[in-house]
């Protein structure tokens, strides 16, 4: 058996570095609040809430005098202003990468650009993506951009967590529809990176497991790009998901994770998978010794 761990697999800097200031709040002012889950992944959300970041869903739900931190994914605007309004200890950890788009966006805007940003519809960074100007759209499909209406300028962003097919994809039909386009490629690194060891991977190895929550587009992105390449791809939350009839006649795993994935998840579904072959082979050797 040959297992092998995607080199980027699980959390990519922004989601790490969100967590960690997440528990370093909640260490130092005893508790932090927090507009929903700081990442997609109920298992972190959990760890969190008991280390003291607690889940609220408004401002009015936070103490007085209690932080409230702003999510990797981003925040509208009307929530910095309502913090900052009432003076509220405000820890931000917006993943910088999707600040940049923010900025981006705005850049376009100015230019007298029509915004048109590629992403799923009711995600969390897309919903800030797109509050940062008025009157922008959301497309998530081909289907969609082709129910486009025509425009002079457009400025074109995406999601950063999109597969390049599906930008690539829109863009194209996009490019029909709009006679001076921008776009802004806002894929992020981290993402990139992942997508394509994915993709590789999947070509490789006889079974590919993907570890993430199935809240997480961005972990049931990566499923989808193992299963087109790969139909024995499967998606887990932990090693409790694993079936031991996945592996059988299998010899060459491979392993990815989303980008809200920890490493002790990681490890764990890693474990799994080795103690699953380790009673496959007890059991052949316990039968060879029954036949003798």
């Amino acid at each position: 058996m040959k297992l092998t761990i995607a080199k980027d697999a699980g959390y990519c800097f922004g989601v790490r570095d969100a967590v960690n200031m997440a528990y370093d709040a909640a260490e130092k002012y005893g508790n932090v609040h927090m507009l929903g889950s700081i990442v997609h992944n109920e298992k972190v959300v959990n760890d969190l809430e008991n280390a003291g970041a607690k889940i609220v869903r408004s401002l009015s739900d936070v103490p007085e005098g209690s932080p409230i931190l702003f999510r990797a994914h981003g925040t509208v605007n009307s929530l910095w202003e309502e913090a900052k309004a009432k003076k509220m200890n405000i820890v931000d950890a917006t993943c910088p990468l999707v600040t940049e788009i923010h900025e981006e966006v705005i850049k376009l805007a100015e230019d007298g650009r029509q915004i048109i940003v590629i992403g799923d519809h009711g995600h969390d960074e897309v919903i800030a993506i797109a509050d940062q100007v008025d009157n922008s759209i959301v497309v998530a499909t081909p289907e969609e951009a082709h129910q486009l209406k025509k425009y002079k300028r457009a400025g074109l962003v995406s999601q950063s967590t999109q597969a390049i097919e599906n930008v690539q994809e829109i863009i194209n039909i996009i490019m029909t529809k709009v006679f001076d386009l921008h776009f802004v490629n806002t894929i992020c690194y981290p993402t990139k990176r992942n997508h394509e060891q994915i993709k590789e991977m999947a070509v490789e190895n006889d079974i590919m497991v993907i570890i993430g929550s199935f809240t997480s587009a961005n972990s049931k992105r990566l499923t989808q790009l193992a299963s087109d390449r790969n139909p024995c791809s499967y998606q887990v939350t932990g090693a409790s998901d694993l079936k031991p009839e996945w592996f059988e006649k299998k010899e060459k795993i491979g392993i990815s994770a989303g980008a809200s994935t920890p490493d002790y998840l990681i490890t764990e579904v890693k474990e799994g998978i080795e103690q699953i072959y380790k009673e496959k082979l007890w059991q052949k050797e316990h039968s060879k010794l029954k036949l003798a």
